[in-house]
């Protein structure tokens, strides 16, 4: 008899490991590298993604905080020698119409050929099923594009991204236009924000790159909140130490399309920290705890000055707060290695 109690108390304990092991706290950042991070929650579970180069791949976690040893998989790698090949930048995975979209920039291993493109699968769970190639998406100029970023505002699909206005490098602007369904902008793209402040300007190359500067808006990504919609977007370069986070404003009731209805703040809403070691903070996205009662940003960043826009760039993410005026309020990075509580898992 009390050979089978010690069995069964055994069988108890192990069963309640994972109550009693479950992490509560964690610390920044979640993973050694990740460029680029993108998080949406849908059923229960995370789906995480990051710039990887030559795939795409999809973590999925019923925690952010368990990153590190979320179940992962390489969704889908190119065909070779495509216009689409190479250098596959900033996937986001979006849920339309009861169907999954990853969104991506790539090019043929040239920067100037950079396009968006996006991917569709109808499984459940976007780490099964097939994902389904379906084109470029983009507008009749099309021009140089990374960084497409996908919102719905009053029953209207929009597309946000970074482009060149012309065919050259020199200056990235944000661009907005219509979607008539995932994959296909239907009208004119319109540009609605430029660098336009002495922040937004930090972009040299150095006299021998061709160009020797660029002024850098990018990373567009929407946040609504009461009766209003904030564009958050990375400005200067990522080369720099002065890559941060700006933000439009626009009524919920005005024409997106219009660049009047977006109104730029004039400094920027989230940067570097010396004191917290956190370098070149941005290219953001936001996700709600899951018991849906906070607010995290995440975000990539450097750990030391001068590490540019390589593998250094690490993922991670805090909880923000609200203005009184609406806006969001990202406070400073946290510093690396700082125990933070894991977003609220409890309704209340």
């Amino acid at each position: 008899m009390k050979k089978v109690l010690n069995v069964l108390m055994t069988v108890l304990l192990m069963q309640a490991m994972p109550v009693l092991g479950q992490q509560k706290t964690f610390t920044n950042p979640l993973k050694p590298s990740g460029p680029d991070p993108w998080v949406i929650y849908r059923n229960g579970y995370y789906y995480y993604t990051n710039s990887s180069q030559d795939s795409l791949i999809l973590w999925k976690t019923r925690s952010m905080a368990d990153l590190r040893s979320a179940e992962k998989k390489t969704v889908w790698k190119p065909p070779v020698g495509t216009l689409y090949s190479k250098e596959l930048w900033a996937p986001e995975l979006h849920f339309l119409n009861g169907k999954w979209y990853m969104y991506f920039a790539a090019d043929d291993g040239d920067n100037n050929h950079h396009r968006m493109y996006v991917l569709e699968n109808a499984s459940a769970d976007p780490l099964k099923g097939e994902w389904t190639f379906k084109g470029k998406v983009g507008d009749d100029t099309d021009k140089w594009a990374i960084d497409g970023s996908i919102f719905t505002h009053k029953g209207q699909l929009y597309m946000i991204w970074a482009g060149w206005e012309g065919d050259y490098n020199g200056q990235q602007d944000i661009y907005i236009a219509k979607l008539k369904n995932p994959w296909t902008i239907e009208g004119k793209r319109a540009r609605i924000s430029s660098p336009l402040f002495d922040w937004e300007k930090y972009g040299d190359l150095g006299k021998n790159s061709n160009p020797p500067h660029v002024n850098v808006n990018e990373g567009p990504e929407v946040l609504k909140h009461g009766n209003k919609l904030f564009l958050i977007y990375s400005a200067s370069g990522c080369w720099t130490d002065f890559y941060a986070l700006g933000m439009l404003t626009a009524s919920a009731n005005s024409d997106l399309m219009d660049v009047r209805s977006w109104k730029k703040s004039a400094k920027p809403v989230f940067q570097s920290s010396v004191k917290n070691g956190v370098y070149a903070p941005g290219h953001n996205s936001f996700f709600k705890s899951p018991d849906g009662t906070e607010d995290w940003i995440i975000y990539h960043a450097n750990s030391k000055p001068g590490q540019g826009c390589g593998n250094f760039r690490s993922p991670r993410m805090q909880k923000f707060t609200w203005n009184k005026d609406g806006s969001p309020n990202f406070g400073v990075p946290v510093k690396e290695g700082a125990v933070l509580a894991i977003p609220s898992q409890n309704k209340k």
